[in-house]
């Protein structure tokens, strides 16, 4: 019998993660990314940029989520990035140094921060110098990128894989 929202047996648990998401626009997207800090028991979920659509379009994608999940707006990354000096940064973003997100290996006792780009430019260069890990997803099509919530998806089952460890 496939189980409901009501006799699902998963226990609720909040891991220390907080999601920056620098420049993320497309409402849909923001949407999509309320739910999956919502399922994966992320603390807070943090909009950094100017004109982050949190209408109609989002909600539809959301599901109701933004109702539940820790949120906060800021119209600078830096901003975000300075008051989280306590964490460990981890930024999502292919680059000539990253490392897959396979071979990371979380061992710190610090909240952790995962910092995810915009759709088209991802991450820039002066926030991944303020990390202390840059990741990427191995893929073995043709493209090189893949959507912005599917990428924060496996990387956040990724890390709170290795936490509840």
């Amino acid at each position: 019998m496939q189980l409901t929202h009501y006799t699902s047996r998963f226990k609720k648990k909040l891991f220390p993660i907080t999601l920056i998401c620098d420049s993320v626009t497309n409402a849909p997207n923001i949407g999509s990314l309320f739910r999956i800090a919502d399922a994966m028991g992320i603390e807070k979920l943090i909009f950094c940029g100017e004109n982050i659509p949190l209408g109609k379009r989002m909600t539809k994608t959301s599901r109701s989520t933004e109702k539940f999940v820790n949120f906060e707006i800021y119209d600078s990354i830096e901003t975000v990035i300075d008051e989280l000096k306590s964490h460990f940064l981890i930024a999502l973003e292919i680059t000539e140094n990253s490392q897959s997100l396979h071979t990371l290996k979380l061992s710190t006792d610090q909240p952790i921060a995962l910092i995810i780009g915009n759709e088209n430019f991802g991450i820039s260069e002066n926030i991944l110098k303020k990390c202390n890990s840059i990741v990427h997803i191995d893929m073995y099509g043709n493209n090189s990128s893949m959507n912005v919530v599917t990428a924060t998806s496996i990387a956040l089952y990724e890390i709170t894989k290795q936490l509840k460890s």
